[in-house]
């Protein structure tokens, strides 16, 4: 294990080095082998989710009142990247936590009661987001699922993609136009609305779920909706202002993912490092050269940066100050240094690198996914140089 000293004030509490601890030993249960049958079947992670959640991680960020730990971004991200760092994938984990968060932050007192302690026991998944379409990508205004108001329900029709992980959920988030969109360019954000679609009773023929199948085994979909009713207590705080609700949870999904991606670029570096060094060419360990030693060390100095940025937008995000420079900045920073990271263990492993049994290829494709998506880097880019930089807006 690489130690670092970090600066005051981002090192790990004792009680986060517990956490750190306690998610590491149930990670190793999960070896190497066990990731490895489950991307080459595409399969989800039943077996490590369900351990997850036993041991109260996948609830972490719900309050003690609903049945939860009540602890920070920061605890969360302690946990994510521990899954990451062992080998092993948290997209599952990620989506429940952040997720859950639209919930906590804008639903009602007797949705809060309803969902979050089943949630926290395992009874219920919340896992898949409907947001994305086809026909708007990234520019969520445009979306055009329509949920219209009939009585006490409203009627859902539309089309998703990029849904991951709704075949193994209970409950998806969703977002569809409840009014048509203004011609005011203030007001284009408005008539976008927030509904919990329970799955488990969406009659036969409302929801058709098409697996899309990727480079990776990040189970996802596009989702066909026609007349499904979703009562309208499922509606999540107010009607029309869903657009600002899913805003809302982007920080913490940023800090979330960048999470992940260093956990990704410390396995990386960690596994190269080893096999630098037991690897013997010319009768002496690889890693004493310098064209292998300097790739490595150069990722490394990428993904302590990545995390230290991390640290410090968790920070201000459990301090409830505003972070999205920050969050947005770890986002970029730490998906582009696991990607540094996946090319220098790569080349580290030479012909290895690119075997299925030393697990540097099947990473190598999971980690390259966060320069993408959630969000693109160059949408990130755009973020930094519009809101941060006060530059004329570029698109």
């Amino acid at each position: 294990m690489i130690a670092h000293d970090i600066p005051a004030g981002l090192d790990l509490t004792q009680d986060q080095r517990v956490l750190r601890d306690a998610v590491r030993e149930l990670c190793a249960s999960f070896g190497d082998a066990y990731w490895r049958e489950l991307d080459a079947g595409r399969a989800y992670p039943d077996a490590f989710i369900r351990a997850l959640t036993e041991a109260g991680y996948l609830a972490a960020l719900i309050p003690e009142k609903y049945g939860g730990a009540g602890l920070g971004i920061a605890e969360a991200c302690i946990i994510l990247e521990e899954v990451n760092r062992s080998g092993g994938n948290a997209a599952a984990c990620h989506a429940q936590m952040y997720i859950m968060g639209t919930v906590l932050r804008h639903g009602s007192e007797e949705q809060k009661q309803r969902y979050l302690p089943a949630i926290a026991r395992g009874e219920l998944r919340l896992q898949a987001f409907g947001v994305t379409e086809p026909n708007a990508g990234s520019d969520t205004t445009k979306i055009a699922t329509t949920a219209q108001r009939r009585g006490d329900t409203y009627v859902v029709n539309g089309q998703k993609v990029w849904t991951s992980r709704v075949q193994h959920s209970d409950l998806m988030l969703l977002l569809a136009r409840t009014s048509p969109p203004s011609d005011d360019p203030k007001q284009k954000t408005f008539g976008l609305s927030t509904l919990l679609v329970d799955l488990r009773t969406a009659p036969p023929g409302t929801i058709d779920v098409r697996p899309i199948r990727t480079m990776m085994n990040h189970e996802t979909n596009e989702v066909f909706i026609r007349d499904l009713e979703v009562p309208a207590e499922n509606l999540v705080g107010e009607e029309g202002r869903g657009f600002r609700y899913i805003l809302d949870g982007m920080n913490a999904e940023r800090i979330l993912i960048a999470a992940e991606c260093v956990g990704d670029g410390n396995f990386f570096i960690e596994r190269a490092v080893k096999y630098v060094g037991e690897r013997v060419v010319f009768g002496r360990p690889i890693g004493q050269n310098q064209g292998v030693q300097f790739p490595i060390a150069r990722a490394h100095a990428a993904v302590f940066a990545a995390d230290l940025v991390r640290k410090q937008a968790a920070a201000l995000f459990d301090a409830g100050r505003p972070c999205g420079a920050e969050a947005n900045t770890a986002k970029l920073l730490a998906s582009e240094a696991s990607w540094q990271a996946a090319n220098a263990s790569i080349d580290a492993h030479g012909g290895y690198g690119f075997a299925e049994e030393y697990d540097i290829e099947r990473k190598f494709r999971e980690t390259r996914l966060y320069i993408t998506a959630p969000v693109a880097n160059n949408l990130i880019l755009s973020y930094i140089g519009q809101h941060v930089l006060g530059m004329p807006r570029s698109f």
